[in-house]
């Protein structure tokens, strides 16, 4: 089944931040939404829960940190809908709260290496096997949900928690998203990082003020920029300065 609608695809978007950027996302006219995640039931549940209110959109099965399971992910994007446009790395795992993120020296390596493979690996995973299919057409908008807390100018005196692993992983995906910018400079693939802010999720908690929906606003925009937009940007979540906002890195 293929399709002249923009396809957008957003990794680990069952529930959260991902779900409200599908969601967002689903409403305008001209984009296809692939909801993703490992759990199927949940995948599944979230796709009937969007079409019980008129957004239609699919469900695909991926885990960004299977290799496997990227790839036949983007066999069956290929085949059902033969494009991609847009690539919303959101899916991630913040173990902040474990008492050992307090302090580099107490942090488990093995924590450190599972966070930067869903955060940082899982987002090039993903990205290696979707951007041939940007570049089959010349365009692309790809997102990656980072966060302040990965700005080193900020690192010094910002009142975040230390959170070794998560803020690693992020800095390195920055990084990630400076070097594909770099790399796709001049085109029309279009690759951006945001910050969505302290939100009400499983990973921020009942006391964040912003909820997941508001949180999404800077992905959409990020996700359907014009032609010549921003390339290798870093941006706050707009609702906290009322538009797109630049962050240094």
């Amino acid at each position: 089944m293929s399709t002249e609608k923009r396809v957008a695809v957003i990794t680990g978007s069952y529930k959260g931040l991902g779900f409200e950027i599908a969601k967002k996302l689903a409403k305008l006219d001209n984009i296809q939404v692939i909801i993703t995640g490992r759990d199927k039931a949940k995948g599944w549940e979230a796709r009937e829960k969007l079409a019980s209110q008129g957004q239609e959109v699919d469900y695909l099965p991926l885990d960004v940190t299977d290799d496997k399971s990227v790839e036949d992910f983007a066999a069956a994007l290929r085949k059902q809908y033969g494009r991609v446009d847009i690539l919303v790395n959101n899916a991630g795992v913040n173990p902040a709260k474990e008492p050992e993120e307090s302090s580099l020296i107490t942090a488990k390596l093995d924590t450190v290496i599972s966070t930067f493979t869903v955060n940082t690996v899982g987002s090039l995973r993903v990205s290696q096997v979707l951007i041939p299919l940007m570049k089959e057409r010349n365009y692309g908008r790809i997102v990656n949900v980072s966060t302040e807390m990965a700005t080193l100018n900020f690192i010094s005196n910002d009142f975040y928690p230390l959170a070794p692993s998560y803020r690693l992983s992020k800095i390195a995906l920055n990084g990630l998203a400076s070097l594909l910018a770099k790399e796709f400079k001049g085109t029309n693939i279009l690759v951006n990082n945001y910050s969505p802010g302290w939100m009400k999720t499983d990973i921020g908690g009942a006391d964040a003020p912003l909820t997941a929906e508001e949180g999404a606003e800077t992905a959409v925009y990020l996700a359907t920029l014009p032609d010549g937009g921003s390339q290798g940007g870093f941006f706050a979540e707009m609702r906290k300065f009322g538009g797109p906002f630049p962050l240094p890195w």
